[in-house]
């Protein structure tokens, strides 16, 4: 085991191992909660049953998924990187394809699939460097901090912090409301927290809100700790149903641009995590990611694993620099993280208690985090600031990432050109340009 994971020649030990994957199952364990929550749009009122995922479904896929994805990473590609569904993604899922484009959640799941099915094909073939180099840096950065600035908007709804207005859309909520009051304390506690470089900083902001929560009476005591799995049969193969069973609704432009937005943020988000994660580490060798190949294999194995048990994107998880930071150096820690979440299953009871207050400060700060990209976009040059600006304000505006991504990259070529620099512009861009130009024509 030291010989097939490099531990000497990476000086590290069981124990440094075994922290640090405990230290980044900790860091990422919210997303047991959050994910669940978010897919099964428990925060909306008057949806019926039907349109809903299984919570405790989702809460099995959400771990098994996780689990899956963090082995392969640590066998397969021996980093100490670990997976697990994607927030961003989760909230494009529910709230965009499913809520918004009505597209019932088992097509959605399809899409997830497909996505996962073309990045592997992708990252078999070497193409998909090639794509991921024809888009913009800015562009990048500009996706990442537009679906942070999304998923707090969303938490401050979750939060009743944000609330519909008749006049303004939307305005301050009633802030003397007990799960309001809640939350506010939820993001405090979880501020401080980060803010002290604590580790597993949100998962202990959730868990004690939710302990506070169940004190002052605002949530229901948990009947159990430990119990045996909740079933996975209402979202285990669903994806593959409407392949067999309605074709037809698989083959639209509106699918498509949904397959190719689970595709596109999955590149950039386990590209970024896994150079992150690996100059941390001290693992790049002459500027280069040795194994890349395999990393990115066991992204996209995840995927579609994930999607055929039932929840949304898998991917590199940014929290694993936390498991490092405490001393994981080999994919051995990743076997640990993946451990941990197989035994989450049997604590589902414990994880009843989360209310969509609790989980909201976790979505307002992964906000804060993802939004840091926007520090990394060069504001001075405009023909750049205006498809970027146009990308990160769309998505919570619109209530879409798709469409902030559609609106950001039609305007890029635009401004490109009149500035005279359109030989800057790689032609994939000029496809995509047409592809979404078609979106919001067919869209209308």
């Amino acid at each position: 085991m030291k010989k097939y994971f490099q531990f000497e020649e990476l000086g590290t030990n069981y124990r440094r191992e075994f922290i640090g994957g405990l230290t980044t199952f900790l860091a990422m364990a919210y997303i047991l909660v959050v994910n669940p929550i978010t897919l099964t749009l428990m925060d909306v009122e008057g949806l019926p049953d039907a349109l809903r995922m299984d919570y405790g479904a989702v809460f099995v896929a959400t771990a098994l998924a996780a689990a899956i994805g963090s082995l392969a990473m640590g066998v397969i590609a021996k980093y100490p990187i670990a997976l697990a569904p994607g927030m961003g993604l989760n909230a494009f899922f529910a709230y965009s394809v499913v809520l918004t484009q009505g597209i019932p959640w088992q097509t959605a799941l399809t899409g997830v699939l497909f996505s996962g099915i073309i990045f592997m094909l992708l990252t078999l073939t070497g193409i998909r460097e090639k794509i991921i180099n024809s888009i913009p840096p800015e562009l990048k950065f500009a996706v990442g901090a537009g679906i942070g600035l999304f998923i707090t908007f969303i938490g401050f709804q979750n939060a009743g912090i944000i609330v519909p207005d008749p006049n303004t859309m939307v305005a301050l909520g009633d802030l003397t409301q007990g799960n309001t009051l809640l939350a506010i304390f939820g993001i405090f506690i979880t501020v401080i927290f980060m803010t002290r470089k604590i580790k597993g900083g949100i998962f202990f902001g959730i868990v004690i809100t939710a302990v506070v929560g169940m004190i002052v009476g605002l949530i229901q005591t948990p009947s159990g700790i430990v119990e045996p799995a909740p079933s996975l049969a209402p979202t285990f193969g669903a994806a593959l149903g409407p392949i067999f069973n309605s074709p037809g609704e698989l083959f639209t432009l509106q699918l498509l641009v949904v397959v190719l937005t689970f595709l596109f943020v999955d590149f950039f988000d386990t590209a970024g995590t896994l150079v992150a994660v690996a100059n941390q580490a001290g693992l790049m060798k002459e500027n280069k990611l040795p194994r890349a190949s395999r990393a990115l294999f066991a992204d996209s194995t995840a995927t579609v694993f994930g999607a055929i048990l039932g929840t949304s994107t898998t991917t590199s998880y940014i929290e694993s620099s936390s498991g490092v930071a405490a001393g994981a150096r080999s994919g051995f820690a990743s076997v640990v993280t993946a451990g941990f979440f197989i035994l989450s299953i049997f604590f589902f009871p414990l994880l009843e208690v989360i209310t969509s207050a609790v989980t909201a400060p976790a979505l307002i700060i992964v906000g804060v985090l993802m939004v840091s990209a926007l520090g990394k976009i060069d504001w001075t040059r405009f023909e750049i600031a205006v498809p970027a600006f146009l990308t990160i304000i769309a998505m919570p505006l619109s209530y879409s990432i798709a469409t902030g991504i559609a609106i950001g990259f039609i305007f890029y070529p635009i401004t490109m050109l009149v500035s005279g620099k359109g030989k800057q512009i790689h032609p994939i861009m000029y496809g995509l340009f047409i592809i979404f130009i078609l979106y919001f024509i067919f869209l209308s």
